[in-house]
């Protein structure tokens, strides 16, 4: 089987201007961070983001790679809002499609299921039909004639993941207690490209005590990337937690000056590992206590 191992370099060399691009993970927990920096490396632009947002969202958007954001929120949790993306909204540099968060996973169920779209009923009787004018409603062919809102496929050119362990295949496990969505984001995507905390031996992960951790199937997978703390400065437990200092100093860089200094600080750097000695160091980030919700 094909040796699946990328560096983060590889993988963003596989995007595209315009692209529409899936980041898994939830707000403050297992976002793949090191692949957002290696974008932000990048001369990409123009991109549409749909997310469960965290300060990917809001790094991409102040770095100026974004045209449109869909998303069910943007939130760094122990601070509601991520400044750099309240910037952007605000200022009308990005299209903001902000949708329940039911209604986001419906769009990805909808595109994993290679369906056009799945009714609900969430929306009615709100402005969100009013502020997505791209949403619609649709009539029950039954008895009943009820209209409902059709949500459409959340199709995806890429997804970007971060996972617990994986194998060189792509067979990989989530270990932590929030998987939540990862699965529609691999399943509704073209291409699939995960980080990782370690590559590991494939028997450690096929077997009775993990399959029920592996998020889905290794088929769907493109590219691994063995990354140690790459969901940093986000939680990826149980290896560490979310290093709330880091986002709050990234929260207070949203003018151009902090950006450009912030950048400097922890974009701007030649690998992985010049990050983190930025960030502390490998033991500082191993410390990071493990967040409760």
């Amino acid at each position: 089987m094909a040796d699946k191992r990328m560096t983060p370099a590889q993988v963003v060399a596989q995007l595209q201007d315009g692209m529409t691009i899936g980041i898994g993970g939830w707000a403050t927990r297992r976002k793949p961070m090191a692949l957002v920096r290696e974008m932000l490396r990048s001369p990409l632009k123009d991109l549409t983001l749909v997310a469960y947002g965290g300060p990917e969202v809001g790094m991409l958007c102040a770095a100026g790679k974004v045209k449109r954001v869909i998303f069910g929120f943007v939130s760094l949790d122990v601070q509601p809002f991520d400044n750099h993306f309240r910037n952007a909204r605000q200022a009308g540099q990005v299209e903001a499609s902000e949708m329940d968060e039911g209604m986001v996973q419906w769009g990805l169920r909808a595109a994993a299921m290679r369906l056009p779209f799945l009714p609900t009923r969430v929306g009615l009787g709100t402005d969100v039909l009013k502020l997505n004018p791209w949403l619609g409603t649709v009539r029950s062919p039954f008895a009943d004639g009820e209209e409902l809102v059709a949500v459409p496929a959340l199709k995806l050119d890429a997804a970007l993941l971060h996972v617990s362990e994986s194998d060189e295949k792509g067979n990989c496990t989530i270990q932590s207690p929030d998987p939540f969505f990862d699965d529609l984001f691999a399943r509704a995507a073209k291409a699939v490209f995960i980080s990782c905390e370690r590559v590991v031996p494939t028997a450690k992960l096929i077997n009775a005590q993990t399959a029920r951790l592996q998020p889905f199937e290794r088929s769907l997978v493109t590219g691994v990337v063995e990354l140690p703390f790459g969901a940093h400065p986000t939680a990826s437990a149980p290896f560490h937690g979310i290093d709330v200092k880091h986002l709050a100093d990234y929260n207070a860089a949203a003018t151009p000056e902090g950006w450009a200094d912030y950048q400097a600080r922890f974009v701007d750097l030649p690998d992985h590992d010049s990050y983190i000695r930025a960030c502390g160091g490998y033991g500082r980030l191993a410390g990071l206590s493990l967040p409760v919700f």
